[in-house]
């Protein structure tokens, strides 16, 4: 009997540090089971080019420059509903993780995993009947995880140029929620206004 050929992933990987991509793209010459489908630097990139690379697996990073995890995650599985979403991150103790799982994530990955260990977890992810590993955080390495998860979205969005009562409406809150939201986030950070907050959230790794 000749040796069964396992099954090729394709994986898309979605994140915008080279470092990551080049270390995906040597993974891929290394394994014969992993194929990299496509690179995509931004949400909006990914959201373009992921129906024509028909990836198996998104690795997605939690923290994009343009557009929120969970609501990337959402449209991703909109135009490639075949597609596993699993996230990619160095924080996986961040707030808006739970987020992102809610939103339709497979589960999630740490970026200090070993090679072995993450093409284990990609060949493991994409077996049939596999069980989400949502879970899974014994990787935790004491990542920020200062502000709740309500807080951080709020921030986030902030972060990004909405105001308080595009907040309010894309979250479904009252704008007095929105408020008393980020005031929490301010004083948790220590932060005198808005500019200030979302810097030391920067700096702590929170965005």
């Amino acid at each position: 009997m000749g040796a069964v050929l396992k099954p090729v992933v394709r994986v898309l990987v979605v994140d915008d540090h080279p470092v990551v991509r080049d270390g995906m793209e040597l993974l891929a010459h290394t394994c014969s089971t992993v194929q990299i489908a496509g690179y995509a630097a931004t949400g909006k990139e990914a959201l373009r080019i992921a129906p024509s690379v028909n990836p198996n697996l998104i690795l997605l990073d939690l923290r994009l420059p343009d557009m929120l995890a969970p609501e990337l995650i959402r449209e991703l599985r909109a135009v490639v509903p075949n597609a596993k979403v699993v996230i990619f991150t160095a924080y996986p103790d961040h707030p808006a993780l739970d987020a992102a799982l809610e939103a339709g994530a497979y589960g999630f990955l740490p970026k200090d995993a070993s090679r072995t260990d993450l093409v284990a977890a990609i060949t493991r992810t994409m077996q049939p009947g596999a069980a989400a590993s949502r879970d899974d955080r014994h990787h935790r390495r004491g990542a920020p995880s200062l502000i709740a998860r309500r807080e951080y979205d709020v921030l986030r969005r902030v972060a990004t140029g909405e105001t308080n009562h595009e907040i309010a409406s894309a979250m479904n809150l009252s704008l007095n929620t929105v408020k008393a939201y980020l005031r929490n986030a301010m004083q948790k950070l220590d932060a005198r206004n808005r500019v200030e907050a979302i810097s030391r959230a920067r700096e702590a790794g929170l965005l």
